[in-house]
């Protein structure tokens, strides 16, 4: 199978048909990425981040996956969304603003389970930084190195913020839970419980990739 780098270079030569390919490999990455951030245009933003990393290719240094380097490229896309979106010209923090903060909600997705609910609004509680690392991890499968890289920090400081996140995770969902059983059901094993959740997120409006 041809790699993603290669697609890229053929992309960029202007072949229509690599373009696509890369697309269709990455797109429901880039959908989860975006889906439980934004409250309206997750369209807009996956393609925004294609022609993005199209344009931005010559950064790309093959020191890493090209995954890592599309979901750092969409990470910069989200904050431009929230600049355009956002009612007052200050400047926003995201390792202490949150997607909650911000009055966004999930634009695609309803979730079904109670469960499924509770972590996706516990997780738009977390500063926006904590929560892409968190959900990266959970979703994608990133290891640390990914996440510094994606994040721009260092590799330390990529596994300190997901012992945080985990942390403030835990504290939000004590907080959000309806009852205590249903608090119980998610704290059991919430790696593998937010992993299972993954599959769910795009059953309704969008791929699975």
């Amino acid at each position: 199978m041809t790699d993603d780098i290669e697609l890229l270079m053929r992309w960029r030569e202007g072949d229509a048909a690599a373009g696509q390919e890369l697309f269709r490999r990455h797109m429901g990455t880039l959908y989860r990425f975006f889906q439980n951030k934004a409250s309206h245009g997750v369209e807009d933003l996956v393609q925004q981040t294609m022609l993005a990393c199209l344009e931005s290719h010559t950064q790309f240094q093959q020191r890493s996956s090209f995954r890592s380097f599309l979901l750092g490229v969409a990470r910069y896309q989200l904050f431009e969304y929230y600049r355009r979106t956002k009612s007052d010209s200050g400047r926003l923090d995201y390792n202490t603003v949150t997607v909650f903060d911000l009055a966004q909600s999930p634009s695609t997705h309803a979730a079904k389970a109670s469960e499924e609910r509770l972590l996706l609004e516990a997780l738009r509680r977390l500063p926006i930084n904590l929560q892409i690392a968190l959900e990266l991890c959970y979703w994608e499968d990133m290891s640390g190195p990914e996440l510094a890289e994606i994040l721009e920090i260092p590799v330390d400081t990529a596994y300190s913020r997901l012992r945080r996140a985990k942390q403030l995770l835990k504290e939000q969902l004590e907080l959000l839970a309806e009852s205590k059983e249903q608090l119980e059901a998610t704290q059991t094993s919430l790696g593998q419980w937010a992993k299972a959740t993954r599959g769910n997120l795009l059953d309704d409006e969008g791929p699975s990739a």
